[in-house]
């Protein structure tokens, strides 16, 4: 597809986005003109500190704050100034804590001339609409994950990032571990020979914990406000209708606000929540970001009977062009992974022997199929049984902030950049269709769409 034609249809996209937060005529100006006229942000220099808009402090995005905040405290490279959400309570803390402006809109932070990036860490279905805004007003991002609820929009966020020259990071902080980057060096260098197949899991066993008021993150099952909602008094007040953005019109369902990722309409489950965190760093490992081109997915709602519409154990395959294939397995009803790893015709390449793709590791293993390997690899990578290869340990999450505080200054592409997070948001999301939809499906490389018959070479 054309360039120009790519521009047109995300100017499209984001009209009717536009249209349900009830900014149509500000959309239809913004976008009527070629995006090369979109705002380009001031030139950050090496000592300037940057300014943060911080969209969505839920826990997430209060998370997020804290450690903008603890870096720009210690480093003085970013100073949050402004922080939005659709509920009073929220906002209202997250600007008292950080001593700075709070807003119910996000576009009061977007249209902000002083404010130089965002962090996007609201519900999916607003990260892709967000991000592209903020773009288009000149603002780099740092997007949680997963990078958006849909592949229409991954495809927009790839082709802005084009246009713009803006820098986004996508927000999975494991990618900033080095064990992927240590595997691919590996991998690239001959030690598993070709490439056979890829597996990972990510599995939670918890409940909420009312008496010391923890969390769920095994069920989404989190604290709710039961004072809250759009008719509620002062601190109590949230925005229902801008929260619904494009999703499909209902009343206010406390469960979908504050257990969002039950629900199909502002997430996909297990896949874009977890399966990213697995899927973004393998697209590292391997030679480069590759997209599918068959995927299939099953599982369902064994355990947690309650409103959720997403499964509580989901399982994905998908299979490559380079002839490879993924299998990840996943559920919130058992904690046990299984170890995350790519096998080759000449060696397997374990990253995390413990499977949990957010955890940490001091090393990565080797394992030559001493059945096959010849001299030539003898020489080069041994004849052990085992190699464990030593990985130096940091701080992902302090990593991945800085290195896209970083790339702001000299706008170089981040750790987990727009293109590599689209081909992972293609995998995890033709698996969430497949499931419901209960079919393979295929990927279209040349049109950049799902299929339903295989594509022919």
């Amino acid at each position: 597809m054309p360039d120009n034609q790519d521009s047109v249809n995300r100017r499209d996209f984001m009209v009717k986005t536009a249209v349900v937060t009830g900014a149509l005529g500000a959309a239809r100006e913004m976008f009527a003109k070629p995006a090369k006229a979109a705002a380009t942000g001031k030139v950050i220099g090496a000592n300037d500190r940057i300014n943060v808009g911080i969209i969505g402090v839920g826990g997430r995005g209060s998370y997020l704050a804290g450690q903008y905040a603890t870096i720009g405290d210690r480093t003085n490279a970013c100073k949050i100034v402004a922080v939005a959400d659709v509920y009073e309570k929220r906002k209202k803390q997250a600007a008292e804590k950080h001593k700075c402006d709070g807003y119910l809109d996000y576009r009061e932070i977007i249209n902000r001339a002083d404010i130089d990036a965002v962090v996007v860490a609201t519900p999916d279905h607003w990260h892709a609409p967000i991000a592209l805004e903020a773009m288009d007003h000149g603002k780099d991002v740092y997007l949680e994950k997963p990078m958006c609820h849909t592949i229409e929009e991954a495809r927009h966020l790839s082709q802005t990032v084009k246009e713009t020259k803006r820098v986004l990071q996508v927000g999975s902080q494991t990618t900033s571990a080095l064990q992927w980057h240590l595997a691919k060096k590996y991998i690239a260098d001959g030690a598993i020979g070709k490439m056979i197949m890829s597996q990972g899991s990510y599995h939670r066993n918890s409940k909420f914990d009312a008496a010391n008021r923890r969390d769920n993150e095994g069920e989404w099952n989190w604290e709710i406000d039961k004072d809250a909602g759009p008719d509620g008094k002062g601190d109590n007040y949230i925005d229902w209708k801008m929260w619904l953005g494009k999703a499909p019109k209902r009343n206010f369902d406390a469960d979908r606000f504050f257990r969002f990722r039950k629900y199909w309409d502002y997430s996909g489950g297990i896949a874009t929540d977890l399966f990213f965190h697995v899927v973004a760093p393998l697209n590292i490992c391997w030679s480069e970001p590759q997209f599918p081109t068959r995927v299939t997915a099953s599982g369902g709602i064994y355990i947690f009977k309650d409103e959720r519409e997403v499964p509580d154990t989901f399982h994905l395959m998908a299979e490559f062009p380079q002839g490879h294939s993924l299998v990840l397995s996943s559920s919130m009803a058992n904690s046990h992974h299984i170890p995350g790893l790519i096998r080759g015709h000449e060696g397997t390449i374990v990253m995390v022997d413990h499977g949990m793709f957010e955890g940490h590791t001091d090393h990565i293993t080797l394992l030559p199929e001493r059945r096959v390997i010849d001299d030539a690899y003898k020489a080069k990578f041994g004849d052990d049984a085992e190699t464990r290869i030593p990985v130096e340990q940091k701080n992902e999450m302090v990593a991945h902030i800085t290195n896209f505080l970083d790339c702001m200054r000299t706008r170089e592409k981040p750790t987990l950049d727009v293109d590599t997070g689209y081909h992972a948001q293609v995998t995890i999301s033709m698996a969430v269709q497949s499931y419901r939809e209960g079919r393979v499906l295929y990927w279209d490389d040349k049109n950049q769409k799902v299929v339903n018959k295989p594509v022919k070479a």
